[in-house]
């Protein structure tokens, strides 16, 4: 019967904190990252140019179904053959070009829920594509893609776990480095997981905050 040992946790708790700071700086550098790339290929789903659909589909399609760990590995060790990446770098390079295509998706859903007649009243006007995109339908676009980027960069932050493969000294590589000391697997994966739930669920927080604020913002 497993005998639950709590009192060797608590020296190793700075060592989970800077795991989890270090968690939390490739997850917020992935995340911007892999929306301005996702915000660049999601406007190109939509564009009147076919070869421009074309491109952007096929990017989509093939990020979506290949292994995040394949990536990681391709950028991490194929590009190091030409560039010298750290493993905090590989893993935002590859974590924002794999993430990059959910969050296009998510655009293109949201842009194609917007109301035809908008754009087609915007045109009608004299307005651009561009100018359309802009002052027309990113910003109804943004507030209703809102909760399922969320739940894309909360996805992000669990993902980022993967960056151990390459060293990176995130939560889960050191959870297993102080298990391999103590061989306590419950209560240190049990205190990993709780330290991945405050930063899960401090962004969906944070983002009901904000969704709360633009509804207000719309109401005044």
């Amino acid at each position: 019967m497993y005998q639950w040992t709590w009192s060797q946790i608590p020296q190793y708790f700075p060592l989970f904190l800077a795991a989890a700071g270090r968690t939390l700086l490739i997850s917020g550098w992935s995340i911007l990252g892999g929306t301005a790339l996702g915000v660049v290929v999601g406007l190109l789903r939509v564009m009147p140019s076919r070869a421009a659909r074309t491109v952007a589909g096929i990017y989509v399609e093939t990020m979506r179904n290949v292994p995040l760990m394949l990536i990681l590995y391709m950028v991490y060790f194929g590009l190091g053959y030409i560039v010298q990446l750290p493993p905090l770098w590989a893993g935002v390079v590859s974590l924002s070009v794999f993430e990059a295509a959910y969050v296009a998706e998510i655009l293109r859903a949201g842009l194609e829920s917007i109301e035809k007649g908008q754009g087609e009243a915007a045109q009608a006007l004299g307005m651009t594509w561009t100018q359309t995109m802009r002052h027309i339908l990113l910003p109804q676009t943004f507030r209703r893609i809102l909760p399922p980027l969320t739940g894309q960069f909360v996805s992000l932050i669990k993902d980022s776990s993967l960056a151990s493969l390459v060293s990176y000294q995130e939560l889960m590589l050191v959870g297993r480095q102080v298990n391999s000391a103590i061989f306590r697997p419950f209560e240190v994966f049990l205190t990993i997981g709780l330290l991945y739930f405050i930063l899960c669920f401090g962004l969906s927080l944070y983002s009901r905050h904000l969704e709360k604020g633009l509804m207000r913002r719309d109401q005044r």
